[in-house]
């Protein structure tokens, strides 16, 4: 069957998304976006990113219209050999990992599948779900046949990663399976070929290690500065030419929409015995309090005007999802007289330039480590700084550190 796209990627006008419909793209495959954000797809389509992400744009203004091409109807679904699925998989408020929105896009899309197509998933799902929507899929198209292929890429750094990190594939058909390995390796030239279950796994865990890693620097970090010590000191001493502690990370915000939620589905999915995981949570999401603490040792807060620099996730991106300087700045409602934000990529009526809010700020908080803030001039205000970023400048900070997220 004749059909005008090679790759149909639902949900591609997101940060998943989009950079690999436009590596596919330059690779010379046709490629159709398609999503509901007609906005999103406006501004695709003049060859403008959403979103920052290193070294896409370029590819995209080269690409849009030729192999490249957006759209809103769900029947661009059909006009594809390779249907690559990217939909959310949130947790709910009580931490269990919801199938619905999954659920819906695959009721919507069925009437556009046929029996000669392959669905990739790339979504991060729990262990079972690459065989549920195999299973759902069948009723309607026994033929059809699905993958899953567990996205790997750090934010801000797809193009990059795409060409360099192998690629994970799995799937229930073998044949099915040597397709996909052929269409990946069009970026990658290395290919891991598992099962889904052990696939499913495979992402989770990974998720699931970083969040633990990240939670023990930080409770480190919290044990020291409760003693009064520098635990950057402790730091250096652990880890400069010592390789047992290479790559071990420094303290700061572990947050973002993979890390926590990858590590909550797996715990829903081990019948919530992963306590380690829990563990890191109440480590991770504590921080922020943590740091008040510290800065209410000093001062009290009532009365005073806060500001929080950087409001993303992490330094240098535009990605405030699931940001716990959002947390930061809730708790600092409650404490502080009141609180102002900046954010040096995110645009919001509520924030303020990054000079306002240091000049009209009794006490600064730096919530993400994006680059400017090295350079700029705090006076004698305090800043509590968990990133390190100050004192790497010869300054004085109240609270030092640099997590690697």
């Amino acid at each position: 069957m004749s059909r005008p796209f090679d790759i149909c990627v639902i949900g591609g006008g997101g940060h998943v998304g989009l950079p690999l419909a436009v590596a596919f793209a330059d690779q010379g495959l046709r490629v159709v976006i398609y999503d509901i954000n007609q906005a999103v797809l406006d501004l695709i389509n003049t060859g403008k990113m959403p979103f920052l992400e290193e070294g896409c744009e370029p590819i995209l203004r080269n690409v849009i219209g030729k192999t490249l091409f957006t759209g809103s109807s769900p029947d661009l679904v059909a006009q594809a050999k390779y249907v690559v699925v990217l939909i959310g998989t949130p947790v709910d408020e009580h931490l269990n990992p919801t199938f619905g929105q999954m659920h819906k896009c695959l009721e919507d899309i069925q009437q556009y599948l046929d029996n000669d197509q392959i669905v990739v998933l790339r979504s991060t799902v729990a262990p079972g779900v690459t065989r549920k929507v195999d299973t759902l899929l069948k009723k309607r198209h026994p033929g059809i046949r699905v993958t899953f292929c567990p996205e790997r890429i750090l934010e801000g750094k797809a193009m990059e990663e795409l060409q360099n990190l192998p690629q994970i594939v799995s799937g229930f058909d073998r044949d099915a399976v040597v397709e996909v390995s052929d269409l990946f390796r069009k970026l990658t030239p290395e290919i891991i070929v598992i099962s889904p279950d052990e696939a499913e796994l495979a992402k989770l865990f990974t998720n699931s290690w970083r969040y633990i890693q990240f939670a023990t620097a930080n409770q480190f970090y919290m044990i020291a500065e409760e003693l009064g010590l520098d635990f950057y000191n402790i730091y250096d001493a652990m880890t400069r030419n010592y390789p047992r502690t290479k790559g071990f990370p420094r303290p700061g915000f572990a947050a973002g929409p993979c890390l926590f939620k990858d590590t909550m589905q797996l715990s829903a999915s081990s019948e919530y015995r992963f306590f380690l995981g829990h563990s890191a949570m109440l480590v991770n999401e504590g921080l922020p309090d943590f740091i008040i603490k510290l800065a209410k040792r000093e001062r009290d807060l009532a009365g005073l005007t806060v500001g929080i620099l950087g409001m993303a996730f992490k330094a240098e991106s535009d990605d405030g999802r699931e940001s716990l300087s959002f947390k930061l700045r809730k708790l600092l409602q409650i404490e502080a007289d009141e609180v102002l934000c900046t954010d040096e990529y995110i645009q919001r009526p509520d924030f303020l330039p990054v000079e306002e809010v240091i000049r009209r700020s009794d006490i600064l908080f730096i919530g993400a480590p994006h680059h400017r803030y090295r350079h700029l001039s705090f006076g004698d205000k305090p800043v509590m700084d968990v990133w390190n970023m100050l004192k790497k400048q010869g300054l004085d900070s109240s609270i030092s550190g640099e997590a690697g997220l």
